[in-house]
């Protein structure tokens, strides 16, 4: 029944335009026209935190600052092996699918590590990407409060997600 849901919206959305004598595809063609400029706009944001997501990754720097946030990480209730994950969550996320990946391969899928590799990478979001395509299109750009608040919540949410998964 899932699959026809979204054909359903759009013959639904082409009903209301016909019953209302809107010309849909002249429509169509003026939205896609404006969200050019938007595109345009957002991308040399989104280049920039996929460039620095791959070289925090093969600088070595990534596995530096896991080592350093290691014990904090610990002493929440985040296993050490989960450490990476939390960090490169939030810069990107298939970088963090390969990491959940890589948990899955070395833990195996049924372990506690990877059920809370699992829920970190469900509950959390990729607050720079997001940062970047939501808030550079509005008129100011202070981005410090809003990001400190996500990757606050980021990490409270890494360790409630630990606490679930050792207590089911």
């Amino acid at each position: 029944m899932s699959k026809y849901f979204i054909p359903l919206i759009i013959l639904f959305i082409f009903l209301i335009a016909v019953f209302k004598k809107i010309k849909l595809y002249d429509t169509f063609t003026n939205g896609a026209k404006s969200a050019v400029p938007y595109i345009v706009g957002i991308f040399p944001f989104l280049v920039s935190i996929f460039i620095l997501t791959e070289l925090f990754e093969k600088s070595g720097l990534s596995d530096l600052i896991a080592d350093l946030f290691s014990p904090v990480f610990n002493f929440f209730g985040i296993p050490k092996e989960l450490t990476k994950l939390v960090l490169i969550k939030p810069f990107s996320g298939s970088g963090s699918l390969a990491m959940l990946s890589e948990i899955f391969k070395e833990y195996g899928v049924d372990a506690y590590i990877s059920r809370c590799a699992c829920v970190i990478y469900g509950s959390s979001e990729t607050v720079f990407y997001i940062a970047s395509v939501y808030f550079v299109s509005g008129k100011k750009h202070k981005l410090t409060l809003p990001i400190i608040i996500s990757l606050t919540a980021t990490f409270f949410s890494c360790v409630f997600a630990c606490f679930i998964c050792k207590i089911l």
